[in-house]
């Protein structure tokens, strides 16, 4: 499927920031990074920081080729001491390299679901080792763009999935509510608060909103419940969620109460007519 032009914007923003995060994490004095077109032919330089010049800026490339191009190709982290002299790797792009001054260089594939969406570069202007720290300073970044790239992909499934749904909400509605009660739980373990309200915000698209006089619920409550709804029992829940089952229990009955609710059944229909449940 090809990465539309809207998607393709997000990735850049997350590939730049992880750019800033590597850099301020190694001390490293270059970074830079793109994406992998949809066909994994080849990767396109975008992002640049800490650059002298615009020498890398739109290289395209190609898989197996230069030391991204064997990144994307083997799907793991390579590096190089000296780039223009290493005879690991294939050499199409030394000009563009040694115009902007770089020896010692390290590509980290951003890998998600097997498909390589991208690589981050990290790099010296003098050709010493990049040692363990380095490299996973990089990796990290890396997981970084990998995670906020799952939860918006799956955030736009979740959409595409609710649309087609009619007004009567056939068989086709219990997945929705499954795939609302698992992105509630996703979204506490997101470190990202920018990233986490645009999931939950995602999530509200699939509710109804909740009506003018209908009592709040706490978010922990609303995940709990969203849990239960989803057929989960509470130790279920609690796994989920990362909380010991009595927490969970305690989150139940205090959405009960105020839903004033006597089954969790109970709760959970009230809570869907009240817009706060898919």
């Amino acid at each position: 499927m090809a990465v539309d032009a809207a998607e393709s914007v997000d990735t850049s923003v997350e590939i730049g920031s992880a750019l800033v995060r590597l850099r301020r994490a190694t001390g490293l004095p270059v970074a830079f990074g793109g994406l992998v077109d949809s066909g994994h032919r080849r990767m396109r330089i975008s992002e640049l920081n800490g650059t002298s010049t615009d020498s890398l800026r739109r290289i395209a490339v190609t898989t197996g080729n230069g030391l991204g191009g064997k990144a994307v190709a083997l799907a793991r982290p390579c590096a190089v001491t000296d780039y223009s002299a290493s005879r690991q790797i294939t050499h199409e792009y030394d000009a563009a390299v040694a115009m902007e001054g770089l020896c010692s260089v390290l590509a980290v594939p951003v890998v998600v679901r097997r498909r390589v969406r991208g690589v981050l570069y990290g790099a010296l202007r003098t050709a010493q080792p990049l040692g363990d720290r380095t490299l996973t300073a990089a990796v990290e970044a890396a997981r970084d763009v990998e995670q906020a790239l799952v939860v918006r992909e799956e955030v736009r499934d979740l959409l595409a999935a609710a649309r087609p749904v009619p007004p009567e909400r056939g068989p086709a509605w219990e997945q929705v509510r499954e795939a609302h009660a698992a992105l509630r739980a996703l979204a506490p373990r997101i470190d990202d608060p920018t990233l986490r309200a645009e999931l939950l915000a995602a999530c509200g698209l699939l509710t109804e909103g909740p009506t003018p006089d209908v009592v709040r619920l706490a978010p922990r409550e609303l995940d709990v419940l969203a849990c239960v709804a989803s057929g989960a029992t509470n130790a279920t829940a609690a796994e989920r969620l990362g909380l010991r089952a009595e927490t969970v229990k305690g989150y139940l009955r205090s959405a009960m109460r105020k839903l004033s609710a006597h089954t969790r059944g109970e709760a959970v229909s009230t809570a869907r007519r009240a817009g706060l449940l898919p």
